[in-house]
């Protein structure tokens, strides 16, 4: 990577860290958890069934991180910066009255360069110092919010992603692949929600229903404006980063 290349990423970073301490300065960690599923609102039975369900996924996300850093060193600062990214916008919030809160997942920009494995490692990441130093989601619940965000959210878009592949222009299928990842994370977490408190008259269905219906109202405009900027983020990456993308085969998709 060229000196000048260096100090591009270095700036990249930089604002990264920087919208990162202004969102814990807004949000500090005495507010009441409103990030994702907050602590202790699920049932102690579903906080341990999602952390079990959980659980394969960062045995398999951690050996490919592991496989990734020791064979590719030089992907380092861009996995680096697919976490930042994941942290950053996943820590921005629109509160909604579920007990959880609407806000973009970032996840697509990792699952299109390193699949989802990686992001199942990187959200999580992410989703522990949230709760640790945001007071956003909590521990008790980090097996459902991995499982949301971190997990299904990029599988769903990694298989969309293998689906578009070469078929239509690589702005497009970025733009999908977080648009998508950003809206599973949510039918996984309104999933979540309705098995755990069904309806007490129309049960499991009436519960998704209500969730969902909730969460729409800011979900969709969030995922379009995530797709936007990762289409953004991507096109930066194509110019400044061309060795690393050729390394992932993403250069010339």
């Amino acid at each position: 990577m060229s000196f000048i290349k260096r100090i591009r990423w270095g700036w990249l970073l930089a604002a990264a860290m920087l919208l990162s301490v202004r969102v814990a300065w807004a949000y500090p960690i005495a507010a009441p958890p409103k990030m994702h599923i907050m602590e202790g609102f699920l049932p102690l039975g579903w906080a341990v069934f999602w952390w079990v369900v959980a659980l394969p996924f960062w045995v398999l996300g951690f050996i490919q991180v592991r496989k990734l850093i020791g064979e590719r060193p030089e992907l380092r600062l861009l996995l680096g910066l697919a976490g930042g990214f994941v942290f950053v916008l996943s820590a921005l919030k629109i509160p909604s009255v579920t007990g959880s809160s609407s806000h973009p997942t970032g996840t697509g920009l990792g699952t299109i360069l390193f699949g989802p494995f990686v992001v199942a490692i990187l959200g999580t990441i992410a989703l522990v110092f949230q709760a640790v130093l945001l007071a956003h989601g909590g521990i008790s619940t980090l097996g459902a919010n991995s499982m949301s965000m971190a997990i299904s959210g990029p599988l769903v878009a990694y298989g969309l992603w293998l689906l578009l592949k070469g078929k239509i222009p690589t702005w497009l299928s970025v733009f999908l692949i977080a648009f998508v990842a950003d809206l599973s994370t949510y039918i996984m977490t309104t999933t979540q929600l309705a098995l755990a408190f069904p309806d007490p008259m129309g049960g499991f269905m009436a519960s998704w229903l209500k969730f969902a219906g909730i969460f729409a109202v800011t979900q969709i405009p969030l995922a379009i404006s995530e797709g936007i900027l990762t289409v953004l983020i991507f096109n930066a990456l194509q110019t400044n980063a061309t060795i690393e993308l050729k390394q992932l085969g993403l250069q010339e998709v």
